[in-house]
Protein backbone atom coordinates (compact mmCIF):
# COMPACT_ATOMS: atom_id res chain seq x y z
CA UNK A 1 0.00 0.00 0.00
CA UNK A 2 1.18 3.41 -0.82
CA UNK A 3 1.20 5.53 2.88
CA UNK A 4 0.70 9.11 2.92
CA UNK A 5 2.67 11.55 5.24
CA UNK A 6 1.77 11.72 8.36
CA UNK A 7 0.25 7.82 8.63
CA UNK A 8 2.53 5.14 9.93
CA UNK A 9 5.46 3.92 7.71
CA UNK A 10 6.30 0.97 8.61
CA UNK A 11 4.24 -2.08 9.58
CA UNK A 12 4.46 -3.21 13.31
CA UNK A 13 7.17 -5.01 14.38
CA UNK A 14 9.39 -6.88 17.11
CA UNK A 15 11.81 -4.40 16.68
CA UNK A 16 11.63 -1.23 18.68
CA UNK A 17 12.77 1.57 17.19
CA UNK A 18 14.57 4.16 19.53
CA UNK A 19 14.02 7.38 18.68
CA UNK A 20 10.99 9.35 19.04
CA UNK A 21 8.92 10.83 15.87
CA UNK A 22 10.27 14.58 16.93
CA UNK A 23 13.95 12.54 17.53
CA UNK A 24 13.90 11.71 14.42
CA UNK A 25 12.68 14.62 12.65
CA UNK A 26 15.57 16.72 14.39
CA UNK A 27 18.55 14.38 14.06
CA UNK A 28 17.32 13.34 10.05
CA UNK A 29 17.02 17.40 9.98
CA UNK A 30 20.55 18.04 11.00
CA UNK A 31 21.95 15.56 8.38
CA UNK A 32 19.83 17.33 5.46
CA UNK A 33 21.32 20.34 6.59
CA UNK A 34 24.94 19.49 6.87
CA UNK A 35 24.32 18.29 3.36
CA UNK A 36 22.50 21.27 2.46
CA UNK A 37 19.64 19.19 0.90
CA UNK A 38 17.47 22.53 1.15
CA UNK A 39 20.60 24.50 -1.20
CA UNK A 40 20.71 21.43 -3.58
CA UNK A 41 22.55 23.57 -6.32
CA UNK A 42 22.91 20.82 -9.15
CA UNK A 43 19.01 19.87 -8.63
CA UNK A 44 17.98 23.37 -8.77
CA UNK A 45 19.36 24.19 -11.41
CA UNK A 46 18.94 21.15 -13.79
CA UNK A 47 14.98 19.97 -12.95
CA UNK A 48 12.23 21.64 -13.02
CA UNK A 49 9.94 22.27 -9.77
CA UNK A 50 7.07 20.71 -11.29
CA UNK A 51 8.22 17.05 -12.64
CA UNK A 52 7.08 14.02 -10.90
CA UNK A 53 9.24 10.49 -10.70
CA UNK A 54 8.84 7.27 -9.46
CA UNK A 55 11.98 5.97 -7.52
CA UNK A 56 12.74 2.23 -6.40
CA UNK A 57 15.37 1.95 -3.71
CA UNK A 58 16.65 -1.15 -4.34
CA UNK A 59 19.29 -3.67 -2.46
CA UNK A 60 22.32 -3.95 -4.55
CA UNK A 61 23.15 -7.02 -1.93
CA UNK A 62 21.44 -9.67 0.11
CA UNK A 63 21.27 -8.58 3.09
CA UNK A 64 19.08 -7.48 6.40
CA UNK A 65 17.82 -3.74 6.61
CA UNK A 66 17.88 -1.51 8.91
CA UNK A 67 17.05 2.70 9.03
CA UNK A 68 13.72 2.22 7.39
CA UNK A 69 12.08 5.49 9.75
CA UNK A 70 15.42 7.76 9.27
CA UNK A 71 15.09 6.97 5.39
CA UNK A 72 11.53 7.80 5.14
CA UNK A 73 11.87 11.05 7.01
CA UNK A 74 15.14 12.27 4.90
CA UNK A 75 12.41 11.78 2.38
CA UNK A 76 9.64 13.39 3.42
CA UNK A 77 11.42 16.18 4.60
CA UNK A 78 12.52 17.44 1.36
CA UNK A 79 8.85 16.33 -0.26
CA UNK A 80 5.96 16.72 2.20
CA UNK A 81 3.74 15.24 -0.36
CA UNK A 82 5.47 12.14 -1.43
CA UNK A 83 4.26 8.50 -1.25
CA UNK A 84 6.11 5.65 0.19
CA UNK A 85 5.56 1.86 -0.16
CA UNK A 86 7.58 -0.24 2.23
CA UNK A 87 8.21 -3.21 0.71
CA UNK A 88 10.97 -4.84 3.68
CA UNK A 89 11.01 -3.81 7.32
CA UNK A 90 13.88 -3.13 9.49
CA UNK A 91 15.50 -6.72 10.84
CA UNK A 92 13.95 -8.25 7.51
CA UNK A 93 15.79 -10.08 4.80
CA UNK A 94 16.94 -9.17 1.35
CA UNK A 95 17.94 -10.78 -1.52
CA UNK A 96 19.75 -8.48 -4.63
CA UNK A 97 17.43 -6.86 -6.07
CA UNK A 98 14.71 -6.50 -4.15
CA UNK A 99 12.76 -3.05 -3.79
CA UNK A 100 12.62 -1.53 -0.19
CA UNK A 101 11.08 1.48 -0.66
CA UNK A 102 8.82 2.51 -3.66
CA UNK A 103 8.24 6.36 -3.70
CA UNK A 104 6.52 8.37 -5.93
CA UNK A 105 6.88 12.19 -5.26
CA UNK A 106 9.38 15.58 -6.81
CA UNK A 107 12.14 14.58 -8.98
CA UNK A 108 13.80 17.77 -6.77
CA UNK A 109 12.71 16.26 -3.17
CA UNK A 110 13.86 12.34 -4.16
CA UNK A 111 17.12 13.75 -5.44
CA UNK A 112 17.95 16.39 -2.66
CA UNK A 113 17.51 13.66 0.03
CA UNK A 114 18.49 10.22 -1.66
CA UNK A 115 21.98 10.74 -0.18
CA UNK A 116 21.06 11.38 3.55
CA UNK A 117 18.86 8.81 3.07
CA UNK A 118 21.07 5.92 1.55
CA UNK A 119 23.61 7.04 4.69
CA UNK A 120 21.34 6.28 7.13
CA UNK A 121 20.17 2.90 5.54
CA UNK A 122 23.29 1.62 4.06
CA UNK A 123 24.92 1.63 7.58
CA UNK A 124 22.39 0.47 9.94
CA UNK A 125 21.76 -2.24 7.04
CA UNK A 126 25.61 -2.91 7.21
CA UNK A 127 25.35 -3.57 10.49
CA UNK A 128 22.79 -5.48 11.11
CA UNK A 129 23.80 -7.55 8.28
CA UNK A 130 26.78 -8.45 9.54
CA UNK A 131 25.48 -9.47 13.06
CA UNK A 132 22.86 -11.61 11.22
CA UNK A 133 26.22 -13.47 9.81
CA UNK A 134 27.86 -13.67 13.20
CA UNK A 135 24.46 -15.20 14.80
CA UNK A 136 24.22 -17.99 11.94
CA UNK A 137 27.87 -18.63 12.73
CA UNK A 138 27.09 -19.94 16.40
CA UNK A 139 23.97 -20.91 15.59
CA UNK A 140 23.25 -24.40 17.95
CA UNK A 141 25.16 -23.01 20.51
CA UNK A 142 24.30 -21.25 23.68
CA UNK A 143 26.27 -18.27 22.97
CA UNK A 144 24.66 -14.89 21.89
CA UNK A 145 26.03 -12.00 19.90
CA UNK A 146 26.55 -8.89 21.87
CA UNK A 147 27.59 -5.41 20.55
CA UNK A 148 29.87 -3.23 22.42
CA UNK A 149 30.21 0.86 23.07
CA UNK A 150 32.50 1.13 19.69
CA UNK A 151 29.88 3.10 18.50
CA UNK A 152 29.94 6.31 16.02
CA UNK A 153 29.59 9.43 18.38
CA UNK A 154 26.00 10.44 18.38
CA UNK A 155 24.67 6.97 16.53
CA UNK A 156 24.50 5.08 19.78
CA UNK A 157 21.40 4.07 19.90
CA UNK A 158 20.91 3.98 16.17
CA UNK A 159 23.61 0.99 15.57
CA UNK A 160 22.60 -0.78 18.84
CA UNK A 161 19.11 -0.61 17.26
CA UNK A 162 21.14 -2.10 13.99
CA UNK A 163 23.01 -5.10 15.81
CA UNK A 164 19.01 -5.63 17.28
CA UNK A 165 17.60 -5.91 13.89
CA UNK A 166 20.00 -8.64 13.21
CA UNK A 167 19.36 -10.85 15.69
CA UNK A 168 22.10 -9.61 18.07
CA UNK A 169 22.12 -8.42 21.85
CA UNK A 170 22.85 -5.24 23.10
CA UNK A 171 25.68 -4.88 25.92
CA UNK A 172 25.45 -2.61 28.30
CA UNK A 173 24.35 1.16 26.63
CA UNK A 174 26.26 3.40 28.48
CA UNK A 175 28.98 3.79 31.59
CA UNK A 176 26.02 3.95 33.66
CA UNK A 177 24.21 0.96 32.56
CA UNK A 178 26.20 -1.98 33.72
CA UNK A 179 29.56 -1.85 35.87
CA UNK A 180 32.51 -3.25 33.31
CA UNK A 181 35.83 -3.33 35.87
CA UNK A 182 38.80 -3.47 32.83
CA UNK A 183 42.22 -4.29 33.27
CA UNK A 184 42.97 -0.21 33.53
CA UNK A 185 40.76 0.64 35.99
CA UNK A 186 42.60 -3.15 38.02
CA UNK A 187 46.47 -1.55 37.33
CA UNK A 188 45.01 1.69 38.81
CA UNK A 189 44.16 0.36 42.04
CA UNK A 190 47.12 -2.65 42.33
CA UNK A 191 44.82 -5.05 41.26
CA UNK A 192 42.50 -5.48 43.72
CA UNK A 193 39.40 -7.22 42.32
CA UNK A 194 37.57 -7.74 45.70
CA UNK A 195 37.82 -4.21 46.52
CA UNK A 196 37.05 -3.03 43.15
CA UNK A 197 33.43 -5.40 43.19
CA UNK A 198 32.78 -4.52 46.65
CA UNK A 199 32.92 -0.61 46.30
CA UNK A 200 31.04 -1.53 42.48
CA UNK A 201 28.43 -2.61 44.64
CA UNK A 202 28.07 0.26 46.73
CA UNK A 203 28.16 3.00 44.16
CA UNK A 204 26.03 1.52 41.47
CA UNK A 205 21.82 1.30 41.05
CA UNK A 206 20.44 -1.69 42.69
CA UNK A 207 20.35 -4.31 40.24
CA UNK A 208 23.72 -3.26 38.42
CA UNK A 209 24.99 -6.13 36.90
CA UNK A 210 29.01 -5.87 37.82
CA UNK A 211 31.50 -7.35 35.53
CA UNK A 212 35.18 -8.15 35.65
CA UNK A 213 37.84 -8.40 32.83
CA UNK A 214 40.05 -11.32 33.31
CA UNK A 215 42.91 -12.39 31.53
CA UNK A 216 43.87 -14.86 33.66
CA UNK A 217 42.22 -17.76 35.35
CA UNK A 218 43.63 -16.84 38.48
CA UNK A 219 41.57 -13.48 38.15
CA UNK A 220 38.59 -15.20 36.99
CA UNK A 221 39.18 -17.27 40.44
CA UNK A 222 39.14 -13.46 42.47
CA UNK A 223 36.22 -12.32 40.31
CA UNK A 224 34.40 -15.49 41.60
CA UNK A 225 35.59 -15.01 45.15
CA UNK A 226 34.55 -11.42 45.23
CA UNK A 227 30.76 -12.46 43.93
CA UNK A 228 31.14 -10.69 40.41
CA UNK A 229 27.93 -11.33 38.47
CA UNK A 230 29.68 -11.66 34.58
CA UNK A 231 33.00 -12.14 33.77
CA UNK A 232 34.23 -10.76 30.66
CA UNK A 233 37.23 -13.49 29.81
CA UNK A 234 39.77 -10.94 27.25
CA UNK A 235 41.49 -12.90 24.61
CA UNK A 236 41.53 -16.33 26.01
CA UNK A 237 42.75 -19.57 24.10
CA UNK A 238 39.78 -21.87 23.26
CA UNK A 239 41.38 -24.37 25.67
CA UNK A 240 41.99 -21.65 28.65
CA UNK A 241 37.99 -20.28 27.89
CA UNK A 242 36.83 -23.84 28.29
CA UNK A 243 38.44 -23.72 31.71
CA UNK A 244 37.75 -20.82 33.00
CA UNK A 245 33.40 -21.54 31.94
CA UNK A 246 34.00 -24.95 33.50
CA UNK A 247 34.97 -22.48 37.15
CA UNK A 248 32.08 -19.82 36.32
CA UNK A 249 29.71 -22.51 35.97
CA UNK A 250 26.42 -21.85 37.98
CA UNK A 251 28.17 -18.95 39.54
CA UNK A 252 28.22 -16.37 36.74
CA UNK A 253 28.10 -15.25 33.26
CA UNK A 254 30.65 -15.61 30.69
CA UNK A 255 31.65 -13.48 28.27
CA UNK A 256 34.38 -13.83 25.66
CA UNK A 257 35.83 -10.69 23.72
CA UNK A 258 38.91 -9.69 21.96
CA UNK A 259 39.88 -10.32 18.37
CA UNK A 260 36.52 -12.57 17.24
CA UNK A 261 36.16 -12.89 13.63
CA UNK A 262 33.98 -14.72 11.48
CA UNK A 263 36.62 -17.36 11.07
CA UNK A 264 36.88 -17.47 14.73
CA UNK A 265 33.38 -17.25 16.04
CA UNK A 266 32.25 -21.03 16.05
CA UNK A 267 35.43 -22.06 17.77
CA UNK A 268 34.40 -19.58 20.81
CA UNK A 269 30.90 -20.35 21.32
CA UNK A 270 31.80 -23.95 21.24
CA UNK A 271 34.01 -23.53 24.50
CA UNK A 272 30.45 -22.74 26.07
CA UNK A 273 30.57 -19.16 26.81
CA UNK A 274 27.44 -17.49 27.26
CA UNK A 275 28.06 -14.10 25.52
CA UNK A 276 30.33 -13.33 22.63
CA UNK A 277 31.31 -9.13 22.52
CA UNK A 278 32.91 -8.29 19.18
CA UNK A 279 33.55 -4.37 18.44
CA UNK A 280 33.17 -4.90 14.98
CA UNK A 281 29.69 -5.07 14.89
CA UNK A 282 29.44 -1.07 15.26
CA UNK A 283 32.76 -0.01 14.65
CA UNK A 284 33.84 -1.97 11.13
CA UNK A 285 30.59 -3.21 9.48
CA UNK A 286 30.80 -2.63 5.71
CA UNK A 287 28.09 -0.31 4.12
CA UNK A 288 24.91 -2.67 2.29
CA UNK A 289 24.83 -1.94 -0.96
CA UNK A 290 21.75 -0.09 -1.74
CA UNK A 291 20.25 2.67 -4.73
CA UNK A 292 17.96 4.79 -5.59
CA UNK A 293 16.69 3.69 -9.15
CA UNK A 294 14.52 6.44 -10.89
CA UNK A 295 11.40 5.95 -13.38
CA UNK A 296 10.22 8.87 -14.99
CA UNK A 297 6.48 9.75 -15.09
Amino acid sequence: MITPQGMPSVRESRLTFPLSPAEITAQVRVALQEDQAFNDVSTLATVRSSRHVRGALVARRDGVIAGIPMAIEAFQQLDPSVTIRVDVEDGERVKSGATVLALTGHARGMLSAERTALNYLQHLSGIATLTARYVAAVQGTRAQILDTRKTTPGWRLLEKYAVRAGGGTNHRLDLRSGVLIKDNHLAAIGGDIAMAVSRARQLALPGTPVQVECDTLDQVDAALAAGADWVLLDNMSPERLREAVARCAGRAITEASGGVTLETVRTVADTGVDRISIGALTHSAPALDLGLDFDGL
